[in-house]
């Protein structure tokens, strides 16, 4: 483990008011292992051995739903953690885990961590805050759901991805249009006809690039009274 991968398990919310003796201790049991673009990383209801953190890369996780659909509850990338609840229960993965992208992960093996909070409260408050963060992630997705159409969502998507809040931004798509649209619940279909829509508040996508004239103007798209007419085009 290098500087550059400690200074960024150091900002994580988990461990971010965690004594550095503590810390170093529980990740002299971790592993960062590198995982490639497909590769699972754990399966649902696998026994939770381990949660992760992001170093490099994107993680999908995501349920399967009865008809074989995947269903994706989120998305994380560097400095994001994953599947401590699981881990600190010692009960089983709720969803799979798959790297979405060349990745580096740390893996903290569960019984490192109970030992870790036994010696530092700060961190099951860390994991406590960590769950909630996930849940009230969770209760915003369903609230978009509900209260905004297709379009919408992947304009919040794209305002999200912006370092600004207005004026032109140019910003890579961090990964393949389908996983986008699953994450947004939609289908990939309803996507494209989106970015057809976004045209008209000045978005272009050329391939893996978004251009978009004014960011402010794409938050407003968001913010609109939604078009009914386009609720046919959910999921």
């Amino acid at each position: 483990m290098n500087n550059h991968d400690f200074q960024i398990i150091r900002a994580t919310p988990i461990f971010a008011g965690v004594p550095e003796e503590t810390l170093r201790s529980l990740l002299s049991q971790a592993r960062i292992r590198e995982h490639e673009r497909g590769q699972t990383l754990f399966r649902q209801g696998e026994p939770a051995s381990a949660f992760y953190l992001v170093l490099d890369g994107w993680v999908k996780i995501f349920r399967l739903t009865r008809s074989g659909d995947e269903a994706v509850l989120g998305v994380f990338s560097r400095g994001q953690s994953f599947a401590e609840a699981a881990a600190f229960t010692g009960g089983e993965y709720p969803a799979s885990g798959e790297a979405v992208a060349d990745s580096r992960l740390l893996s903290v093996p569960s019984p490192g961590l109970i030992s870790a909070v036994r010696e530092s409260p700060d961190i099951g408050l860390a994991m406590l805050a960590s769950t909630s963060r996930h849940l009230h992630h969770l209760v915003r997705q369903i609230e978009q759901l509900k209260a905004r159409t297709g379009t919408q969502r992947v304009a919040e998507f794209l305002a999200s991805l912006c370092p600004v809040n207005e004026g032109p931004c140019t910003i890579g798509l961090p990964y393949d249009k389908a996983l986008i649209a699953g994450r947004l619940g939609i289908k990939p279909e309803s996507l494209s006809r989106a970015f057809a829509r976004l045209r008209n508040v000045g978005v272009r996508i050329d391939h893996n690039s978004a251009a978009i004239s004014d960011v402010a103007d794409l938050l407003r798209f968001v913010d609109e009274e939604p078009d009914i007419s386009e609720y046919r085009d959910r999921a």
